[in-house]
């Protein structure tokens, strides 16, 4: 598996203690999770009839603001996977750094591809991906900054799974234009990362493909249910948006205390610029408080928000020893 965030298992094999013993920030996963409540029988006996998938995708539409087609995907990771299949193998341009599972999902498919680190360097590309916000940055760019890309492109795929709390941001709206998909994140801002659910959103062409690719039932029943709930629950999403933002702000000035420097970030996590990214993260292991450190870059260190009281004052204790 590649470097990712959520590796908590490794975090006892280091450190010890039990997985509910841990407070795990290296992911960017509300831990304030939507209140799923009970979930019907039929939901886990039955398989999902077309009514209630497009049930969800109607959910999805509401959220996300848009009209356009839509696929739902066991997670977005699931939508990646489909990516190199739309197209016969070419250019994939990648905006980096970002989520790794792009370059290697396109490169095992034979794709030629290539990272790099400005918008006007992927126009060309047969593909080109952006994460907006970015993972781990949080650089992020203009939906009229996007679209002027897309003509200089054969596909521009827009990964907005940290989108929810930004929405000025999203191209959602604009996916049905040729050549524009749009992949969002269900788990991240729900914190229903166990859920696997996601969904591509575009021009009928692709949508069709990715749906054929998907088979007859890609999520669950009970990934449909409470996708359906949650999606149209506007006044939880506004509320959690706000609070997200106040978060990050407390999250910052603690971050400040200790001399880190802030790099950037998105709603549900943050990245520092620390003197030892190692020895930080070790720190707040001693306190059951798992991180995200990157190989590439020793000295950044990313947090996810913690969620109840009981979390920020357990990070305060560990940044404080």
């Amino acid at each position: 598996m590649r470097e990712h965030g959520g590796n908590l298992d490794l975090a006892q094999q280091r450190f010890g203690g039990r997985a509910e013993d841990w407070i795990d920030l290296s992911t960017g996963i509300n831990r304030l999770p939507y209140p799923v409540g009970e979930v019907s029988a039929r939901a886990w006996s039955a398989l999902p009839s077309r009514a209630e998938i497009e049930a969800l995708h109607q959910a999805a539409r509401h959220a996300y603001r848009t009209s356009a087609p839509i696929v739902a995907t066991g997670g977005a990771q699931a939508a990646i996977q489909l990516l190199p299949q739309l197209a016969a193998p070419g250019r994939a341009r990648i905006l980096a750094p970002t989520y790794n599972e792009y370059a290697g999902v396109l490169s095992a498919a034979g794709w030629d591809v290539q990272e790099v680190s400005g918008l006007d360097a992927l126009a060309g590309a047969d593909l080109a991906i952006v994460v907006n916000p970015n993972n781990p940055d949080g650089r992020t760019f203009t939906p009229e900054d996007l679209l002027a890309l897309l003509p200089r492109v054969n596909r521009l795929v827009i990964d907005e799974s940290f989108a929810d709390a930004v929405p000025q941001l999203s191209l959602a709206s604009e996916a049905d234009r040729r050549g524009l998909l749009v992949l969002r994140s269900f788990g991240k801002f729900y914190g229903l990362a166990g859920v696997r659910l996601g969904f591509a959103i575009g021009n009928a062409a692709d949508v069709g493909k990715l749906a054929a690719m998907s088979g007859p039932w890609p999520v669950s029943g009970a990934a449909i249910e409470i996708g359906c709930r949650a999606l149209r629950d506007d006044g939880w999403a506004e509320a959690t948006s706000a609070r997200l933002v106040r978060d990050c702000v407390r999250l910052d000035e603690m971050a400040c205390g200790q001399g880190w420097t802030l790099v950037g970030g998105a709603p549900l996590f943050r990245l520092y610029e620390t003197p030892d990214a190692l020895a930080a993260q070790e720190k707040l292991a001693r306190g059951q408080i798992w991180s995200r450190v990157f190989a590439r870059e020793p000295t950044w260190l990313r947090l996810g928000l913690p969620g109840n009281e009981s979390e920020w004052i357990r990070l305060a204790e560990a940044l404080a020893r």
